[in-house]
């Protein structure tokens, strides 16, 4: 009897600890994308982006070609043309792999100009979320667009539209 006693009340005392914790759902993707200056520095990177695989794969393209030619002419060059062309192949591939990691590598300049365009309105978006967890009390909110493990969701938790009205984008 006893046991039961302390089973039930450890149950009780946690089911209350559980309804004491708020939480909310935000999808920021759909925040982002009713928020124009973020799909204008989106816009702005992808047309940086194309042009930078452009010279990219020009680069690639005259190294392809250096090559497809030194194919087609090895017969009639001598040792030393030889290992010439072959070093301006290698160094135009090599100018080609350097251009690439510059542009889109981990700290390229696609990386520094996505943080210098993207970062002050993501830190609006957290600083909304974060104003409207602390006016209504919630412990925790997730990113619905980012849970994959998140299979339903009640609307009544979603608070993206109250995170675009603190931002001054009514929906």
């Amino acid at each position: 009897m006893k046991k039961i006693f302390i089973t039930l009340l450890a149950a009780v005392a946690c089911s209350l600890g559980a309804y004491a914790q708020k939480f909310a759902l935000v999808d920021m993707e759909y925040v982002l994308s009713n928020i124009p200056q973020y799909e204008i520095a989106n816009d702005q990177l992808n047309q940086l982006s194309q042009r930078w695989q452009k010279e990219v794969e020009a680069l690639g393209k005259q190294a392809e070609t250096m090559y497809k030619d030194y194919q087609s002419n090895m017969v009639f060059l001598s040792d030393e043309q030889k290992k010439k062309q072959e070093a301006s192949i290698t160094a135009k591939e090599k100018e080609a792999v350097e251009l690439r990691n510059k542009y889109f590598g981990p700290e390229g300049d696609l990386y520094a100009m996505r943080q210098k365009l993207m970062q002050p309105i993501q830190d609006e978006v957290y600083n909304a979320v974060k104003a409207v967890s602390e006016e209504r009390g919630y412990q925790c909110i997730f990113d619905r667009a980012s849970a994959t493990e998140i299979i339903f969701a009640s609307p009544r938790i979603d608070i993206s539209n109250e995170v675009l009205a603190k931002l001054g984008y009514s929906k």
